[in-house]
């Protein structure tokens, strides 16, 4: 996943996950003395949440020493998440007719990541995204009837735009458990709130399905893992033609002429 001269940005959110793969990369980082580490933190707006996520992640970075700048929705799109969240139900006469938040949420982070991984001029941006996330996501875009995205949604995923960061998940095999177990052995303080849209997610239903069938099957989420990753190859090897491009707009990496959080923010009348 790393070079030893790497500059590597970690995204930080203040939960559990990201400040354990903080302190886990910032001590591996001491015996590589040309490599060097930042971090980022991404600000979507939400009111009573994100402002404690913020301070834990601040703190970590500074026991560390680690270099520690913030993104927010606000700056980057001039709207913060409990805003959009607010114009997306205004807009819709029901409330099943939208999106959840962490659509639009997990769009526009990615974005703002991305940007503030390349204004760094780091080589890697790096993701806590932990077993348990790896599997929901496996089992989210089946359901949403998106399998060929699974080849796109790996553990290294190599630099496919001159303008996109390379993403290293060193977590995507960690069972959700024993990052927390960690967190909690080694006294790391973290954000344990969670976010307040994440029950309106198909994600989260899915977190409690996988929970309860790992609790009568241990090892299904390893097992599903491990399948996926032997059937990668097949589905890369069906999506070759796909080539990023240019957003007509914004100018960041794009599937087609408009990116994804371009078209959201357009559809809502957003800058």
């Amino acid at each position: 996943m790393f070079k030893p001269d790497d500059k590597i940005m970690v995204a930080v959110s203040g939960g559990k996950d990201s400040m354990a793969l903080l302190h886990v990369l910032a001590k591996f980082e001491k015996r590589f003395p040309k490599a060097s580490l930042c971090a980022v933190t991404v600000d979507e707006g939400i009111r009573g949440y994100r402002d404690e996520a913020v301070k834990f992640a601040v703190e970590n970075c500074r026991k560390l020493g680690v270099q520690h700048v913030s993104a927010s929705f606000e700056e980057l799109f001039g709207v913060r998440l409990d805003e959009l969240v607010q114009k997306l139900r205004a807009k819709s006469k029901a409330e099943s007719d939208i999106l959840s938040p962490c659509a639009y949420c997990g769009v526009l982070r990615r974005r703002a990541l991305n940007q503030a991984a390349r204004k760094a001029k780091a080589d890697k941006l790096v993701l806590a995204h932990n077993l348990d996330d790896e599997v929901q996501t496996i089992l989210l875009n089946i359901m949403h009837g998106d399998a060929f995205r699974i080849a796109r949604v790996k553990p290294v995923l190599e630099e496919k735009h001159p303008t996109l960061v390379p993403r290293v998940k060193p977590f995507s095999e960690v069972p959700e458990k024993e990052i927390a177990f960690y967190a909690y052995l080694k006294k790391i303080k973290f954000q344990s709130v969670p976010c307040p849209y994440a029950p309106s997610a198909m994600r989260t239903d899915i977190r409690l399905m996988l929970n309860r069938i790992e609790e009568k099957h241990p090892g299904t989420k390893f097992t599903v893992f491990k399948a996926i990753e032997r059937i990668r190859p097949a589905l890369e090897s069906s999506t070759q033609d796909f080539v990023l491009q240019e957003c007509k707009l914004c100018g960041e990496p794009s599937a087609g002429d408009i990116c994804k959080s371009c078209l959201m923010l357009r559809e809502l009348c957003v800058r």
